[in-house]
């Protein structure tokens, strides 16, 4: 990266690498709950801001700004406690995320960056909870047939397994919640109007992932089969190492991944249309399942 900005000082794209990356050395700098945090986020937000300025019509940088939220847990920055317009959701980085969406409408990553914002807030467990599914849902609710963003409330309901995991309070019973309403209409929905209508090329294979347990999870066996594989032969380690009712293992997450594949497929092989039966040569009637 350093190289690209010494042989071409203004191109555009080396900017917008080098905010990309001072961005990601910020983040794990907080995750790691380095000493040099500010340092890293202060360099990070001035290479974001530059590219912005230059290229407004551009939402990396907005994404860029947007994914540094999540450092300011105290959310000390003004722009990250503008009132939001679903008043069920607490005040946060929403300029940002508009900046980004009048861009880019429905981007992606935008979205999953104020989920992680939202959890990284300085407020109680419970509160913070609270607005992922709040957000979620709020997003799913209005999100248009072909976007990855219906599947926010998967993540969400992840992300509480997530935490009551690393705090030793899982519940025994945590799979039953996804079969329950309204979990079970959010992972329909997500089916039928992500997976389905989607350009095949542009699903992530997380969101797949997501997806493929959430259908699972809640008996969906044959919707669960058509995303299984879909995504072969390729999978994710989310979130599967975060939802296995089993305590933390070698291997417990793919373990869990060819569980719910296997029963997945089972059910959907055991269920399978029958063609319509059709006289044979000799009179002899012959009918196997359709592939």
């Amino acid at each position: 990266m350093d190289v690209w900005l010494t042989e071409e000082p203004d191109s555009y794209d080396a900017q917008v690498m080098r905010a990309r990356v001072f961005v990601e050395r910020a983040l794990r700098a907080h995750r790691q709950q380095h000493t040099g945090v500010a340092e890293f986020e202060t360099r990070a937000r001035h290479a974001a801001q530059v590219a912005a300025h230059r290229a407004p019509q551009d939402p990396v940088p907005w994404v860029c700004l947007l994914a540094l939220a999540q450092i300011d847990v105290h959310q000390r920055r003004l722009e990250h406690r503008v009132p939001s317009a679903e008043p069920m959701l607490p005040p946060g980085p929403w300029g940002l995320l508009d900046e980004v969406t009048r861009c880019n409408p429905y981007n992606r990553e935008a979205y999953h960056r104020v989920l992680q914002f939202l959890l990284s807030r300085n407020a109680p467990r419970s509160a913070r909870l609270a607005s992922v599914f709040d957000f979620g849902r709020w997003v799913a609710s209005w999100a248009p047939a072909g976007t990855p963003m219906l599947l926010l409330p998967a993540y969400a309901q992840v992300e509480q397994c997530r935490l009551q995991r690393a705090e030793g309070t899982v519940h025994p019973l945590w799979r039953r919640q996804w079969a329950e309403e309204p979990m079970r209409t959010y992972s329909l929905d997500a089916f039928h109007g992500w997976f389905k209508k989607a350009d095949p090329a542009m699903q992530s294979v997380t969101d797949l992932n997501y997806l493929a347990y959430a259908l699972w999870a809640s008996h969906q066996y044959l919707e669960a089969a058509d995303v299984f594989t879909a995504m072969e032969p390729y999978a994710t380690r989310e979130p599967w190492a975060s939802l296995d009712e089993r305590p933390p293992g070698r291997d417990g997450d793919q373990e869990l991944m060819l569980r719910a594949r296997r029963e997945s497929l089972s059910y959907a092989h055991s269920h399978a249309p029958r063609t319509s039966p059709r006289p044979r040569p000799g009179g002899h009637i012959h009918t196997r399942p359709l592939a």
